[in-house]
C-alpha cells in the first residue's frame, strides 16, 4: 500500500511534504485498503501505536504519543435501549483528532520538518499545537475570529504561535495557504492523508472491546476525515477475517453547513448551490469537505447521512451532560442524529463522542 494522487496516481514524493499533487493539485490518499494483522500488533507500544504495523509510515518515523488511544467505551439509555458511547474527549488535547495528528507528526518527523502550519476551527490546531510542542516542532496555527476562546487559548499554551483571522473558516483557509505558497510545510488535517490511519484504530479498539464489530456507528461529519477512517478501520478488519460484516454507519452534521448531506440526497454537483449559516457546532462547520468524494465512494450502501436543525443540538448536549458526559456541541450531534432514528439501526449501537465540553464556550 502506498500512497498516491487519486488523480493522477502519482506516488507521494520521496522528500518533503506537499499536501496536493504537484503534477495536477489532486489530493493525496491511500491506494489500498489498510493491511490490519493480529500478529504484528506490539503491546509494548503505548495506545494507538500498538497498530503502528496499519500506518505506512516513512522509513525512521517515531514514535509520537501523548498517551493517545484507548478511550472509553461507555453504556447509556436512549428510549429504553442500550447505547455505547466511544468518549474521545479523554484524548489528550481533548478530542479525536489526536489520533490522526500523532500519525502525522511522525510523518513530519520521518521527513525532516521542524516548523509546520496548520488551520483549524479549533480542535484541530489545538491538537496540532499539542504534538508539535511533544516533537519540538515550531507550529504556527491560523484559526477564525470565531473559534472558541478556551480552543485557542488551548493552542497559545502548547506555545504554538496563534494567528486568529477575521470571517469565516475558509478565510483561515485561505491565510494558511499564503504561509504554504512561501515554503511553509502544511501539517493539514485536511488534506494529508496520514491521519485516516489513527482514525481507523476507533474501529479496532471497538473490535477490541465488543469482541466483534458494532452493528451501528455514528460520528459526526466535517470534512469527512473521521467516518472514513472509521469505514477504512473496519473493512481491513473484514479483509483480514477478524469480522464478517461491515457495521451500517450515520454520519451526522448540522444542517446550517450540511454539504455531505446534500450530496448524499442531490449528488455531487448540488453542493456548490449549499449556503452555509452559521452553527453552534463550529467543528464541522466545513464548507467544502476534502473527503466528501471518497465517503461517496466507500461508504456502504446501507450508511445513512442526516443533517440535525441547529435547535435540536444543545438539548442533546444538556441530555448527554445529565449521563455524566460533557461534551461539545459538534460532538451532540450523534445524539441528537440518532433520536428519530434509534427504531431503524441495528444494534449494537456506537456514538463517536468527538470532543470535550471544556473545549466549548459561547
Amino acid at each position: 500500500m502506498r500512497v498516491r494522487c487519486v488523480n493522477c496516481e502519482l506516488p507521494y514524493p520521496e522528500t518533503g511534504l506537499p499536501y496536493h499533487c504537484p503534477n495536477c493539485g489532486g489530493l493525496f490518499d491511500f491506494d489500498g485498503p489498510f493491511e490490519f494483522a493480529v500478529d504484528k500488533m506490539d503491546a509494548g507500544l503505548p495506545g494507538i501505536w500498538r497498530y503502528r504495523h496499519v500506518f505506512s509510515l516513512f522509513p525512521g518515523a517515531p514514535v509520537i504519543s501523548l498517551g493517545e488511544g484507548n478511550t472509553p467505551l461507555l453504556w447509556i439509555e436512549m428510549n429504553g435501549r442500550r447505547i455505547g458511547v466511544k468518549v474521545e474527549g479523554q484524548n489528550p488535547s481533548g478530542s479525536f483528532k489526536d489520533r490522526g495528528v500523532a500519525v502525522t507528526t511522525s510523518q513530519l518527523l520521518a521527513r525532516g520538518v521542524d516548523n509546520a502550519v496548520e488551520d483549524s476551527s479549533g480542535n484541530a490546531g489545538a491538537s496540532f499545537a499539542a504534538y508539535a510542542a511533544k516533537a519540538g516542532i515550531r507550529a504556527r496555527v491560523f484559526v477564525p475570529e470565531s473559534a472558541s476562546g478556551p480552543k485557542s487559548q488551548q493552542i497559545a499554551a502548547y506555545g504554538a504561535e496563534l494567528v486568529r483571522v477575521p470571517g469565516p473558516r475558509s478565510a483561515a483557509a485561505d491565510a494558511v495557504l499564503e504561509e504554504v505558497r512561501a515554503g511553509k510545510a502544511y501539517a493539514s488535517h485536511a488534506y494529508l492523508p496520514f491521519g485516516l490511519a489513527g482514525y481507523a484504530t476507533i474501529a479496532y479498539e471497538l473490535y477490541e472491546s465488543l469482541q466483534g464489530a458494532p452493528g451501528t456507528v455514528v460520528a459526526p461529519v466535517g470534512h469527512g476525515g473521521l467516518l472514513l477512517g472509521l469505514v477504512r478501520g473496519f473493512e481491513a478488519l473484514v479483509a483480514a477475517g477478524m469480522t464478517k460484516q461491515m457495521p451500517q454507519f450515520l454520519g451526522v452534521q448540522a444542517a446550517n453547513c450540511a454539504p455531505v448531506y446534500t450530496a448524499f440526497q442531490q449528488g455531487l454537483d448540488a453542493v456548490d448551490a449549499v449556503i452555509a449559516e452559521k452553527t453552534i457546532a463550529g467543528g464541522v462547520a466545513v464548507r467544502f469537505p476534502k473527503q466528501l468524494p471518497a465517503l461517496m465512494r466507500e461508504l456502504p450502501q446501507d450508511s445513512r447521512i442526516v443533517a440535525v436543525a441547529e435547535e435540536e443540538i444543545m438539548p442533546a448536549v444538556h441530555v448527554l451532560a445529565h449521563q455524566g458526559l460533557y461534551v461539545e456541541p459538534s460532538s451532540a450531534l450523534v445524539w441528537a442524529g440518532m433520536v428519530d432514528m434509534i427504531e431503524e439501526v441495528t444494534e449494537p449501537v456506537i456514538m463517536i463522542l468527538t470532543g470535550s465540553g471544556l473545549k466549548y464556550a459561547k
